[in-house]
């Protein structure tokens, strides 16, 4: 049987609301140009212009089926260059941990049914 990570420490409902959930479609997606693990994924989050986000899921999918796919984003967190690109947010995941605790299979979190992109996740 895997080993269960430990929970992290409790926080309050007021938080809590300070994350920014929404739905997002996926539109482009693509090796990163300049790291081994990462993806360049371009997503409709119902604004005007759209963002791009670099997430660390290159092992577990193919840029090309993940396109069209709803997912979970943190809308609100604060945009960082990694390896030369900017990713504005995070798509939401999970990873199962492996019998000695290393971060295993990873899953983004989908939507099942189509949602407008933008949708507030609460």
């Amino acid at each position: 049987m895997a080993a269960s990570p430990e929970p992290l420490p409790s926080v309050d409902f007021e938080q809590f609301t300070h994350l920014d959930l929404r739905v997002a479609t996926i539109t482009a997606a693509e090796p990163h140009p300049n790291a081994d693990r990462l993806l360049k994924i371009q997503l409709d989050d119902g604004t005007a212009d759209g963002r791009q986000v670099c997430a660390g899921i290159k092992a577990w999918y193919d840029p090309t089926d993940l396109v069209g796919t709803q997912v979970v984003i943190v809308a609100n967190l604060e945009p960082r260059t990694i390896r030369g690109e900017v990713s504005q947010g995070m798509i939401m995941a999970a990873s199962a941990a492996t019998e000695d605790g290393e971060k295993g299979e990873v899953r983004v979190l989908r939507v099942d049914s189509p949602l407008p992109a933008g949708s507030k996740v609460s």
